[in-house]
């Protein structure tokens, strides 16, 4: 920081730095050294939208860069929202299961996801192939905003595992080349290999009408459903001081 060319100081003196100022060069110093210990890429909660701003998947909420973000991930409200999935996840059962790192089930973070590179396996499988899928273009007949439908096949999955799902942006895996213009739906399911769709990098509605998973048991198939934001609302979200529906 320049401390010497401020008002009223003297040629050479130091200078008084504003309170704001030094509260933000404290930010800057505290952001690059979280930097330096906190893989982003490898936070399964962490997610770069299709403007450049970061989403926490797990808030919910928004933020303009890195450091906003990483000062959110030690605050209460996420936290919380931490503490309440691993309990969650206790109180049905799968408690075991869970990553005291990010909270989410072991498979998703671990085994699951590892080829794309967001965490090493806890346990070697067997794989025995990709699952079958089915993929369908579904648009809302009222909003008209457009959408997919995938349904993916596991006939040889196990009877205690439930595939997971989740959505992570170009700059996050470490398959293909970044391409901003993509993002990936990525699904998991022990023994069989993940897999991962490309899709356009629009913001989804994230509604529980709009997007949901269903897993069949029985038929041992697994359904998702993700909606694309139309362009109007998309507009409307990126728009400072306007607060879209989430």
């Amino acid at each position: 920081m320049d401390y010497q060319n401020r008002a009223g100081s003297k040629f050479g003196g130091g200078g008084v730095a504003s309170h704001s100022a030094t509260n933000a060069d404290r930010r800057e110093r505290l952001r690059k050294l979280a930097l330096e210990t906190i893989d982003l890429d490898k936070d399964p909660y962490f997610f770069r939208n299709h403007v450049g701003s970061f989403e926490c998947r797990l808030c919910l909420t928004v933020h303009q860069n890195d450091g906003s973000y990483l000062a959110h991930t030690q605050g209460k409200k996420h936290q919380t929202n931490l503490a309440r999935r691993a309990a969650r996840e206790q109180k049905e059962g799968k408690g075991g299961n869970i990553d005291p790192q990010t909270g989410l089930p072991v498979g998703v973070v671990g085994a699951g996801f590892g080829a794309l590179g967001l965490g090493q396996a806890k346990r070697n499988v067997v794989k025995i192939g990709r699952p079958g899928y089915k993929i369908t273009k579904v648009r809302d007949p009222v909003t008209r905003q457009q959408g997919l439908l995938f349904q993916l096949q596991y006939p040889d999955i196990g009877t205690d595992i439930t595939p997971q799902w989740q959505v992570m942006s170009a700059f996050t895996q470490r398959v293909e080349e970044p391409d901003r213009n993509f993002q990936y739906l990525v699904v998991a399911a022990e023994p069989y290999e993940t897999v991962g769709f490309k899709i356009p990098a629009r913001e989804l509605d994230k509604r529980e009408d709009k997007q949901f998973s269903f897993w069949d048991p029985d038929a041992r198939e697994f359904w998702i459903q993700v909606m694309f934001m139309t362009e109007r609302e998309e507009r409307f979200n990126a728009a400072p001081g306007l607060t879209g529906r989430r």
